[in-house]
């Protein structure tokens, strides 16, 4: 009996925070080709945004196809995210740069802050995920 009341229990607890969750819906644009992947990170922090793979909660990566991606990003908490993107042409792993260190691969971020010098502040480029499904399109420049 003591195992089936903690069967039930477990079920339940798990369903309910099943539907606590909830989901992102990523569309990106403006990849320079269909070549090499677009990677993309997901950041719950600014601890390590835009690029500390290691600091990210999660990482995709994928072939674009006209151009374009999209993709779905299921079973996330509620809380705050961002998202920073880039073009990897030549599938190095890494933003390729100039010898100034200007990117020379495409590049974005959610919420599509303007860039300048540096990488927009994780606060720029952050959403609030609720319980509700959200899409977040970016355009890489």
């Amino acid at each position: 009996m003591k195992t089936l009341l903690l069967l039930i229990t477990f079920i339940f607890s798990s369903t309910l925070s099943a539907q606590t969750n909830s989901s992102i819906q990523v569309y990106i644009q403006g990849a320079s080709s269909d070549k090499g992947m677009i990677r993309v990170l997901l950041f719950t922090s600014s601890a390590g945004f835009p690029d500390q793979i290691s600091r990210a909660v999660n990482s995709f990566s994928m072939p674009s196809k006209n151009k374009e991606v999209a993709f779905t990003i299921n079973d996330l908490a509620p809380g705050t995210y961002a998202l920073a993107v880039i073009h990897d042409q030549d599938s190095n792993g890494k933003l390729s740069s100039n010898a100034v260190g200007y990117p020379i691969e495409k590049f974005g971020f959610s919420n599509n802050p303007k860039v300048y010098f540096s990488p927009p502040s994780f606060e720029k480029a952050s959403f609030v995920l609720g319980k509700t499904p959200i899409k977040v399109n970016i355009i890489l420049r």
